[in-house]
């Protein structure tokens, strides 16, 4: 079986998992190029990651003849164009979510992408390849708990990112708590339910962090979804759990529930002392999700060498950026919007 070789755009937190799974992890790849504006992220993609050749220009890196693929891990508003240009060059192309913040250049992505059917195009919503989440799937699949009428889902980051957040959210464009990271939470939802989301009602509030009203960034944000089938959704974003990373899900239907992390815990350690009973607690998404993003580069690998699709499309990506705009306009105006 062909060794598949790959090049990476952008090495900040997210992108070095990926760079590192695809050089130590993913049996059949090798990582022998990547892209940075920042020297030392390319200093750390020769020394650490040993890639070959480095780039600062992404024009540039595509037209790397040995190149099979990218991997596409930079800030959310250069995905579209990225996705474009790489397929136009030949590579198949993972993309980190969220595939894009402007629906209608979504859509025109769409079209380059069917265009160029005979190259994988894989996007990472990471979550639908962690165990837990599949083992869910399953019970609901086989009716383990009947019809879902109910979905709630916390998606709290922890506080010890917040300082550098905020210097963030004041120079660059995120997409937003809901595109940023509720859109994991819409997916799953989806996946879940088999059907669209109807309307959304979303708030939010700095209460920490006040700084943010002026980047128009939020600290924390919630929001109500109707699905197409009155399945009810509640999804909580935000960015200060002092405790550390804050994921859980709980699905609600005619015969039973299905909750997943309801408490977060890192392991199944527990620890009595002076504090009470204490259960140690992920401290970052890497630390949570970190063989979903093993699984999910490993079949993206797959999925080339045979000549298929994934089960998650760019229609799911823009799907989820759909819902996840409709609940940004919705916190910005106090309306219900329809969808």
């Amino acid at each position: 079986m062909k060794r598949l070789k790959f090049g990476i755009v952008g090495l900040g937190r997210l992108g070095r998992i990926h760079g590192e799974n695809i050089a130590w992890h993913v049996p059949g790849s090798e990582l022998i190029a990547a892209c940075s504006i920042v020297p030392e992220e390319l200093d750390y993609a020769k020394e650490t990651l040993g890639v070959k050749d480095t780039y600062s220009s992404y024009v540039d890196m595509i037209k790397n003849p040995e190149l099979d693929g990218v991997v596409i891990v930079s800030p959310s508003g250069f995905h579209l164009e990225q996705i474009q240009l790489a397929l136009l060059a030949g590579k198949h192309v993972f993309c980190e979510k969220p595939i894009g913040l402007d629906v209608d250049e979504i859509k025109r992505t769409i079209t380059t992408i069917e265009q160029h059917f005979d190259q994988v195009f894989f996007l990472g919503f990471m979550r639908r390849y962690d165990a837990s989440y599949q083992y869910a799937k399953e019970l609901v699949e086989a009716g383990e708990i009947g019809d879902l009428t109910v979905v709630r889902c916390y998606g709290i980051d922890p506080s010890s990112g917040m300082e550098s957040f905020v210097k963030f959210a004041k120079r660059s464009n995120s997409g937003g708590i809901f595109a940023d990271m509720s859109i994991h939470d819409i997916d799953l939802l989806r996946w879940f339910t088999k059907t669209e989301v109807k309307r959304v009602w979303a708030l939010g509030k700095n209460a920490a962090y006040p700084e943010l009203d002026e980047a128009g960034e939020l600290e924390t944000g919630a929001a109500m979804l109707e699905m197409q089938d009155k399945t009810i959704a509640f999804l909580v974003a935000g960015r200060n759990a002092v405790h550390g990373y804050h994921v859980e899900m709980e699905l609600i239907g005619t015969k039973g529930t299905i909750s997943l992390a309801h408490h977060p815990e890192k392991n199944l350690v527990t620890i009595c002392n002076e504090h009470g009973v204490v259960r140690p607690t992920s401290q970052n998404f890497s630390e949570r999700f970190k063989q979903a993003f093993i699984d999910e580069m490993r079949a993206f690998v797959a999925c080339i060498n045979k000549g298929k699709q994934p089960e998650v499309s760019a229609n799911d990506g823009l799907q989820a950026t759909i819902v996840a705009e409709a609940c940004r306009k919705s916190w910005q105006t106090g309306e219900l919007i329809n969808l």
